[in-house]
């Protein structure tokens, strides 16, 4: 079996069976391969994933739950993608490249699959957003501009989730979550708090704090809003702002990344000239 057809299995068998190398051995390893995207030949090292080497060449691939900076865990399953010579499809943020593979990211089949997904997004949360915080700089509202959803086929669930306002600075509300799980990881990954996690099962999924006590009581957290600013909707906001004032930015993420992998600062006015 591929290493990508095993990914796609959601077991990697070849990672786990390989020893766990550091950065500058994996850096000695690494070999440059050539693939097929949407009839294009591009290259790229084997370390990297599709979704990597895609935007590397100016390929769009759609993602909700990808953050640079992050793990990708391939919640969404919006950067699903076709591979020749596999029915299935596979998650770009988790699928490594192999010599020769074709791959394509624009079909119509994945159309109508990224259309549903945001449809089915929108109808099993409360997206109300002429009055959300993030009206026009929402991620999931982009995406429904991006695949063209004028109208939702399925019933709305309207849940009625709690809504935590507890915390001095911050509020979450678990209705317009779409369990990315980006408040997770740069919580565990980044902060190193662990103040996050994901509670219950299925449809009652929910992301609680601190073993499912208020935000306000958590001892682990350190109030730096780091998972409010990674959060795609208006689920994890600031206290005080009013409907489309609120606007997230996670560039910080990758001045902290290079800090700690490089050992060096990125300087922040030459990045943004």
């Amino acid at each position: 079996m591929s290493r990508w057809a095993a990914t796609l299995k959601g077991y990697d068998k070849v990672s786990k069976s390989e020893p766990q190398y550091t950065h500058a051995k994996r850096e000695q390893t690494m070999a440059i391969l050539t693939l097929t995207i949407d009839d294009e030949q591009v290259s790229g090292n084997d370390s990297e994933t599709l979704l990597e080497i895609a935007r590397q060449h100016g390929v769009d691939i759609p993602t909700l739950c990808h953050l640079d900076g992050l793990t990708d865990v391939g919640a969404c399953r919006l950067c699903l993608v076709e591979i020749e010579g596999s029915p299935k499809l596979h998650p770009a943020c988790a699928t490594r490249p192999q010599e020769g593979m074709v791959v394509r990211t624009k079909t119509e089949r994945l159309k109508r699959h990224r259309r549903t997904i945001v449809e089915m997004l929108a109808s099993e949360g409360n997206h109300q957003c002429s009055v959300c915080i993030v009206n026009n700089h929402c991620e999931l509202q982009n995406l429904a501009y991006e695949v063209g959803l004028n109208y939702v086929r399925f019933p709305y669930l309207y849940p009625k989730k709690r809504l935590d306002a507890s915390h001095k600075s911050f509020i979450i509300d678990r209705n317009r979550c779409v369990l990315c799980t980006r408040c997770v990881r740069v919580c565990n990954e980044v902060e190193g708090a662990h103040v996050w996690d994901i509670a219950n099962r299925g449809i009652n999924c929910e992301i609680v704090s601190e073993m499912n006590q208020p935000w306000g009581t958590s001892d682990s957290c350190t109030s730096c809003g780091k998972c409010v600013l990674v959060c795609p909707t208006g689920a994890l906001v600031e206290k005080g702002e009013a409907v489309a004032e609120m606007e997230k930015k996670t560039d910080f993420l990758k001045y902290i990344m290079t800090a700690r992998l490089k050992r060096e600062w990125i300087n922040t006015q030459e990045d943004e000239e």
